[in-house]
């Protein structure tokens, strides 16, 4: 069977918001969509929610052990079968329209974002836009010097999953890397729809939307590596488009 979407899912220990999450992106798809979730060793009841949907749509990775959000989704992301992939978070809640409009979005575009209101642990919106306090918009450089990538509202097709595959392994974040690997390969777009509620509880492992927790000095570092490796993947593109060339 073909499928058309991959929703993919880093978990771990996410038992509180998980249902809610899943509700709002399983009544979106079809059958011929998927949920790709990879859980990095819950302890709670994560998996045990996950299971009891006992829905042939949810492909479930159990036991990983990655300790890092970055790896448990380039997990998920390997078994992604779809035409589109969809990156989710497992506290947020999509809104009703947004398979609708990715779809939309994705004839005419290899990676698209779109908007977000923030929400609090109990679903109260805190603020109205992400893209408002982030400053988000396209660009290679504009999104090295500041990045404006935020995974949970992200899609794209097979072929930047293709070019963003493996993930180096000093990465510093997935959705930074996708993004900057989108400006290079293809072409890229900010929705200004909401499409999701983001939420930030206090437990998120991510600081996007909030006061970034890192030096000057780590900033600059997280920059040079992003420099590095997406030189490095350039160059690996390269030896291997020659590679098919004379394969032919």
């Amino acid at each position: 069977m073909i499928i058309n979407i991959s929703v993919c899912i880093a978990t771990w220990n996410g038992q509180k918001y998980i249902k809610e999450q899943l509700d709002s992106i399983l009544s979106q798809l079809s059958e011929y969509d998927e949920v790709v979730i990879s859980d990095d060793s819950s302890t709670d009841k994560t998996v045990e929610i996950i299971k009891s949907y006992n829905d042939k749509r949810i492909k479930i990775l159990e036991n990983q052990n990655f300790k890092s959000p970055i790896f448990n989704f380039e997990n998920a992301l390997k078994y992604a079968d779809g035409k589109i992939i969809i990156l989710a978070d497992q506290d947020d809640v999509w809104k009703k329209n947004k398979i609708e409009k990715i779809k939309e979005y994705m004839q005419n575009y290899d990676l698209v974002l779109s908007d977000a209101d923030i929400i609090d642990k109990n679903s109260s919106i805190v603020k109205e836009s992400f893209y408002e306090i982030n400053n988000s918009k396209s660009g290679f450089f504009k999104n090295l010097m500041k990045n404006s990538f935020l995974g949970c509202t992200m899609a794209f097709n097979q072929k930047i999953l293709e070019k963003s595959l493996p993930f180096p392994k000093d990465l510093p974040m997935h959705d930074w890397w996708i993004g900057l690997i989108g400006e290079i390969y293809g072409k890229t777009y900010f929705i200004e729809d909401k499409l999701i509620s983001y939420r930030r509880h206090g437990g998120n492992i991510s600081s996007a939307g909030e006061k970034s927790k890192y030096s000057i000095k780590q900033k600059i570092f997280f920059r040079f590596i992003m420099i590095k490796n997406l030189i490095q993947k350039y160059l690996a593109n390269l030896l291997k488009e020659r590679d098919n060339w004379l394969n032919e």
